[in-house]
């Protein structure tokens, strides 16, 4: 049932039977009792997809050439062999889709996400992550680029101002060449991080990906604790919240087996927003920062951080200075945090200088080329165009932060933040698969419906776990296979999601008419009702 619809009749009532009410002559029966949501089912199905995935990963993951784990026969097997590569790649794409199940599944199970709901959700996180954090990475090595990073920091060298290349025997360590000459976009704190992971390891690639894991597996715990809390103050049940927001398969991929550092950057970003929602805008200033620090993306949060601490009725000077208050603090920290170790203000390049180029999947990038080839086959300067469409999309993107930030009611300001956030993701020309996973937490704890608005995130998750499935695969080139291994994921991961739309007798009626479950409108409609306690 989606919110604003008739809610169904309980067994025993009037509207029921069809028959009149009448209290003198008949006692009113009692409400059935809810049923209590069986979800082991679910959350085993997820933790055998887990498994899978870490079982595939030993074939097609990202191992350095350094790494010790290479010379094991289990892994010479997996990873040289015709049939070992195969096996990897069907298990890794059968086991990051049951992990999508899993998640749809869960989410029908959960009923009214009333009772011991949190506690639920938070035990499926907990096991579809344990195997993942052991897992060899996939989906992304970028992990191995923060190994190098750290190197570079131990060896006195500026992250902001050279590449890993500068290192000797860099490619040993699993870097994806691409990060050979760039310089990092990371905040100083993460490369404190790095930092003091190669002390620790001396920059040995198994080890040092384990402790990235835990700084990332940090992050998302962050996130299992004030998603939760954030999503009560908006009136919203904060279990279904915290299912939206991290149980999802793309967040647990992305944070826990990719060890993408943007996890720490989310976990810092949401408890941030909490404190400062909860009338103490210093700790919610600080722990931003901290966020930043990470990754200078979320310095979009500072404007609404402020309106948070000016409170509802501000007038306009109060809130300017407030927000001249807001970034002086911010980046007084940030200017004091970049003098050890030299850094300055390197991250702030980030900021100032995007990656050029596109993702044929963002919508700037896929108009665009629309766009070029139109005009090339109308003879006009097709690039040309599409450039300025690509800035147009950009810079329209910056218009409605603006708008967000000057009009709105307070009471929405996280929401206006969350928005603001999605259309500086969305109307970028580029978009990585976790990118998405910077604003879902923050349309989470404000609302998601059950109608189109959940539709559209299952398509979003399900698009980049799919996508990932066959971007990145590690097989040598020596290897003889007898089809191409991306070709296979891909084809195993579309037959997955065509039988979760069409033949799946749980899954095609969610995701076809978009209905969690019967409870799911009477809940959101219900807490509709609750002011946000913002202020």
């Amino acid at each position: 049932m989606t919110a604003g619809s008739t809610p169904r009749p309980l067994p025993g009532t009037a509207a029921a039977t069809n028959q009149p009410s009448s209290t003198a002559t008949k006692a009113p029966q009692p409400a059935a009792p809810a049923t209590k949501p069986v979800a082991y089912p679910a959350i085993l199905q997820g933790f055998l997809g887990s498994l899978f995935m870490f079982a595939g990963s030993i074939g097609i993951g990202w191992i350095a050439n350094g790494s010790p784990m290479i010379r094991h026969p289990i892994v010479i097997a997996l990873r040289t062999e015709g049939w070992g590569v195969t096996v990897s790649a069907v298990l890794l794409t059968v086991g990051a889709m049951l992990l999508v199940r899993s998640w749809l599944r869960l989410g029908q199970r959960m009923g009214s996400w009333e009772g011991n709901s949190l506690k639920t959700i938070v035990a499926a996180i907990g096991a579809w992550s344990l195997p993942l954090l052991f897992a060899v990475p996939v989906y992304s090595r970028d992990v191995y680029a923060y190994i190098g990073q750290g190197r570079l920091m131990m060896e006195g060298q500026d992250p902001y101002d050279v590449g890993i290349s500068a290192l000797n025997n860099w490619f040993a360590l699993g870097a994806d060449p691409a990060w050979a000459e760039a310089r990092t976009p990371y905040g100083p704190y993460f490369l404190w991080m790095a930092h003091a992971v190669v002390a620790v390891t001396g920059a040995q690639p198994d080890v040092s990906v384990l402790l990235f894991r835990l700084l990332a597996a940090g992050g998302v715990l962050l996130c299992v604790v004030y998603v939760p809390k954030l999503a009560e103050l908006h009136g919203i049940n904060g279990a279904r919240a915290l299912w939206i927001a991290v149980a999802n398969p793309l967040f647990l991929i992305s944070f826990v087996a990719s060890a993408h550092n943007d996890a720490i950057m989310v976990g810092f970003a949401v408890a941030g927003t909490y404190f400062a929602a909860t009338k103490r805008p210093l700790l919610g200033i600080l722990l931003v920062t901290l966020s930043i620090g990470i990754k200078p993306a979320t310095v979009l949060l500072l404007p609404f951080i402020g309106l948070m601490w000016a409170g509802a009725g501000a007038s306009w000077p109060r809130k300017f200075g407030i927000w001249a208050a807001t970034a002086s603090i911010s980046f007084a920290i940030l200017v004091v945090s970049g003098i050890p170790y030299g850094l300055g203000l390197g991250w702030a390049w980030a900021i100032t200088d995007p990656t050029p180029g596109f993702t044929g999947y963002s919508p700037s990038g896929f108009l665009g080329q629309q766009i070029e080839f139109l005009g090339n086959a109308l003879g006009l300067p097709g690039n040309a165009m599409a450039d300025v469409l690509r800035a147009a999309m950009k810079w329209g993107a910056v218009a409605l932060v603006l708008v967000l930030m000057f009009r709105g009611d307070h009471s929405r300001v996280v929401r206006r933040m969350a928005l603001a956030f999605a259309a500086i993701v969305l109307l970028s020309p580029i978009i990585q698969p976790w990118y998405i996973l910077w604003f879902v937490p923050f349309l989470a704890v404000t609302g998601i419906r059950d109608d189109w608005q959940m539709r559209c995130l299952y398509v979003g998750v399900t698009f980049f776990v799919v996508f990932g499935a066959q971007d990145q695969l590690s097989v040598w080139s020596f290897v003889e296979v007898s089809v191409d291994l991306s070709s296979l994921a891909f084809a195993i991961a579309l037959l997955f999601a065509f039988y979760l739309v069409f033949l799946d007798i749980h899954t095609r009626r969610l995701l076809v008419q978009g209905k969690l479950s019967r409870w799911v409108g009477q809940t959101d409609r219900r807490l509709l009702h609750r002011p946000p306690t913002i202020r």
